[in-house]
């Protein structure tokens, strides 16, 4: 790939990004140079950042150089969604046809620290006692559970897609999945026992039922986020 192509895929990201979190909001104008300051890079990627992102309807171009951050419809959101959870689905069944040994060991090592963590988790908060350190790490955790499955697809490309198509980008994730838990301490617990049986799907090398499992947690997921406050 070429240098402005990684550029472009950056700005693309971060671009994206910003609109996903609120920082850029809808009916802001964005400039080709303007962004390309923002983001420190020349404006040839900045360019073909702001093409593919009113390809995706995020964006509506009001002059040769000139852009507004579009009010994003339900529709939109659930287009995404449903992209995201199919792509989500495609790397668990890549992931069960050529995870390794290693790395389906480190899937059950990671799984079982976030197991303690629970447990810590609960412990401190049956006494009173602060939990946020505990729940930040608790995240992360889990997010590097996330990462180490797409891992396990080796599919590069695969994995690009799905990141382009994340409905939430990973800080506003992280701050929704926050807010849940701090109006409901079980928040997403019904479907924590899912990680498990779906490395179990990726060791038996079951395409279908690794795939079945990941798509309905992330529906699960992505759903209970969109109707956070």
């Amino acid at each position: 790939m070429t240098t402005t192509g990684t550029l472009a895929d950056q700005a693309y990201r971060k671009v994206r990004a910003a609109i996903a979190a609120g920082e850029l909001a809808a009916g802001e104008k964005i400039t080709e140079r303007g962004m390309a300051e923002r983001l420190a890079i020349s404006p040839t990627p900045v360019r073909e950042a702001l093409r593919r992102l009113e390809l995706d309807g995020l964006i509506e171009r009001i002059g040769p150089r000139t852009v507004l951050v579009a009010a994003i419809r339900d529709g939109a959101i659930d287009d995404l969604a449903e992209v995201e959870v199919g792509l989500r689905g495609l790397v668990a069944r890549f992931a069960a046809r050529r995870a390794t040994a290693a790395q389906l060991d480190a899937l059950d090592a990671t799984l079982d620290r976030a197991d303690d963590l629970l447990i810590l988790l609960k412990e401190r908060g049956g006494q009173g006692r602060p939990v946020e350190r505990h729940l930040s790490e608790l995240f992360d955790t889990m997010q590097q559970f996330n990462d180490m499955v797409s891992a396990c697809a080796h599919n590069p490309v695969l994995i690009r897609m799905l990141e382009q198509s994340r409905v939430f980008s990973r800080p506003r994730r992280r701050e929704l999945l926050l807010q849940r838990v701090a109006d409901d301490e079980t928040f997403g617990l019904e479907r924590y026992t899912s990680h498990r049986a779906l490395v179990r799907a990726l060791r038996a090398g079951d395409s279908a039922t690794a795939e079945r499992i990941a798509i309905e947690d992330s529906q699960g997921g992505l759903a209970a986020l969109r109707e956070a406050p």
